[in-house]
Parts: C-alpha cells; sequence; structure tokens
C-alpha cells in the first residue's frame, strides 16, 4: 500500500504558488527524505497533508485517507511541525496526558506508554516541570513524544532534531529507525543532509515548489556525478549536499548539466 500519494497537488496564495503539481507516491514502512531550501514548499506540503491547509487543487491520500477528511485523517497521521504546539503552562506529562485524552486513547496503556517514552528521551526526572522551564531541547522532545503518542500510521517531522544535543539527536534518529521497522511511514524534513543520507530510503527534493529530484540517495549521488561532467569526482566522492546544492542551483547551466540526470531517477 502506499502510505503517501499526491497527484497534482497545489498551493496558492494569491498569485504565489507554493506547492506547484506535486506527484508523490511514498510507499508503507519507510522513510523519505524531504529536502528543499527555505521556502520551497515542504512546511506547506506537510500542512496539506496534515489537513491544515487546503489544497488550491490536486488530492492527496495519506494512510489510505483523503487529506479533506480531517476526522479520520488525524487518527492515523502524527505530525511535528518545526514550532510544536505546547502549553507552556503545564508539565510535560500534563501535556501528553492532555493530548491523549483529546485523542480519546485508554488511560492505562497511553500512561505506561508516556512513561516509556519519557525514559527514552531522558525526560522522566523533568516530567513534572512546567514547560515554560524547559530548554528547546527539551520541549522538542516533548513534542516529538506528542506526535507519536497514538501510533500513527504515518508521522511527518519538520526538523525533528531541532535544539537536541548530540545524544538526543541519535536517540530520535534510532527512534524513527525503529518505527519504520515496525511499518511506520516516516516523511523527514531536515537541513541535516548526513541524517537524510544515512537513514532516508528515498530522498525527494522540492524547490520553488516542484519536485526536482527524487530516488534513493547513493542513486542521486550517482546521477549526479554523471551529470556534472568531465572534471567530477567519482560517485564515490559525491555527497548528498552535491546533489541537493547542484539541483537548486539558479544557474541555467547547472540546471541543465545536472538536474536533467538527476531527475531521470525519479
Amino acid at each position: 500500500m502506499t502510505a503517501i500519494e499526491t497527484t497534482d497537488l497545489t498551493k496558492r496564495y494569491g498569485s504565489t504558488t507554493a506547492v506547484a503539481g506535486l506527484d508523490l507516491a511514498v510507499p508503507e514502512g519507510v522513510v523519505y527524505g524531504f529536502l528543499g531550501p527555505n521556502g520551497a514548499g515542504k512546511t506547506t506540503t506537510m500542512r496539506m497533508l496534515t489537513s491544515l491547509t487546503r489544497p488550491s487543487n490536486g488530492s492527496a491520500r495519506v494512510a489510505g485517507v483523503p487529506v479533506d477528511d480531517r476526522e479520520r485523517l488525524i487518527e492515523r497521521v502524527g505530525y511535528l511541525p518545526e514550532e510544536p504546539p505546547l502549553y507552556t503552562e503545564l508539565t510535560a506529562r500534563e501535556q501528553l496526558t492532555y493530548v491523549a485524552g483529546l485523542r480519546g486513547l485508554p488511560e492505562e496503556a497511553t500512561r505506561q506508554r508516556i512513561d516509556e517514552l519519557l525514559d527514552r528521551l531522558d525526560l522522566t526526572e523533568d516530567a513534572d516541570r512546567r514547560i515554560d522551564a524547559y530548554s528547546k531541547g527539551m520541549r522538542q522532545k516533548t513534542a516529538f513524544v506528542q506526535s507519536l503518542l497514538h501510533d500513527p500510521d504515518v508521522l511527518l517531522l519538520d526538523e525533528p532534531t531541532s535544539g537536541l544535543d548530540p545524544r538526543a539527536a541519535r536517540t530520535i534518529r534510532e527512534m524513527i529507525d525503529d518505527l519504520t521497522d515496525a511499518g511506520t511511514t516516516v516523511l523527514l524534513s531536515t537541513h541535516i543532509l548526513p541524517v537524510v543520507d544515512e537513514h532516508a530510503d528515498t530522498v525527494g527534493v522540492l524547490y520553488d515548489g516542484r519536485l526536482v529530484a527524487e530516488g534513493p540517495p547513493g542513486d542521486l549521488k550517482r546521477q549526479a556525478d554523471t551529470g556534472a561532467g568531465d572534471g567530477a569526482g567519482g560517485a564515490d566522492e559525491r555527497t548528498l549536499e552535491d546533489v541537493f546544492l547542484e539541483v537548486t542551483s539558479e544557474d541555467p547551466a547547472a540546471d541543465e548539466a545536472t538536474v536533467e540526470g538527476v531527475t531521470d531517477a525519479r
């Protein structure tokens, strides 16, 4: 089954097109690395996929549910935005218990799940402190737990390791791998390209609202190396950063040399 499917998905704000005719087909149980420079349309796409923003045109289904069916969709999808919604006057435990109540999750099982997730992210000792006393990293960990508390089929993560120390960031990455091993699909948007290179099964690069490259990281690096022409290093010398910079270049010559080859991987 396809976990995320979009056809001609478009969002316009007046005369500005934020997302232009996006076609995606993301299978179940994978990490899809969703890349692009600031303003490329990544957050707008995520908001459409979570029914927070209505598309101007096209269609999308997430976990088999049309994005205009919000009531069913929110049961199947988890979302961690770049600026997570937290009630800072609550403690982390109160925040998570409140969200669980809104979702109608069973109290005893959810209480145990909250404890397990807080412990894994080293938040147990601070779980009963108010969130307004938390560091950015502690808030991020709380919000991450909140996004997966209901065990969603599809999890959309926008900069999930922002503000985290290296140990916590590694734990988040390990949890993402555990989730996909268990069948969850993760749409991962981050500017930390080595994380995507290591963990993503497929990468999609959005630029000016359009998908300009898509494929497994290794394939994209080999394609970009071939498209770069004479003088380029071997495929093992290329990085995902090289691909990203080339396919999001404003230089028409670079576009002709690299994008044409890379987009063939789609």
